[in-house]
């Protein structure tokens, strides 16, 4: 699985650390920046890897700021582009198993690096139910 991962000033630390966690267990990572804590702006990152994602050039992406939100609605924009912000394992493991969720947004000023290894082990470790939930999800990229 090839995962891209990017973030702006206040998630830079936190992408730093979570792509050497992913590339340890062994994960292709494509860094969609950024490369310092200097001030950016978040769409910046957001669209390069919602767009990748929506031409699956990598599988799933992993998007990081100070509360996550800015990096969702961002990368929610981009047809194709399904982002969750997820505060826990829970809403991870249900992004993916009923949302089909491709990108995880997370607060990097809201979690402890440990708690943002757990959600993200939750998240890639889970597929898409289908079922109930493809009608849901199909209604969702038909009004794209």
């Amino acid at each position: 699985m090839k995962i891209g991962i990017g973030a702006d000033h206040r998630g830079y630390k936190t992408k730093e650390f979570l792509k050497k966690y992913l590339e340890a267990k062994g994960y292709k990572i494509k860094d969609f920046g950024t490369e310092g804590n200097v001030s950016c702006d978040y769409p910046d990152i957001a669209f390069p890897l919602a767009s990748e994602i929506s031409r699956r050039k990598i599988t799933r992406g992993i998007l990081l700021c100070s509360t996550g939100i800015g990096m969702s609605i961002a990368s929610n924009k981009v047809k194709g582009a399904y982002a969750a912000l997820c505060m826990n394992e829970d809403m991870a493991k249900m992004s993916r198993l009923h949302n089909n969720a491709n990108i995880l947004a997370l607060g990097a000023s809201l979690l402890s690096k440990e708690r943002i290894t757990k959600i993200v082990d939750v998240w890639l470790s889970q597929d898409f139910e289908g079922g109930r939930h493809r009608r849901r999800f199909n209604k969702i990229k038909k009004e794209e």
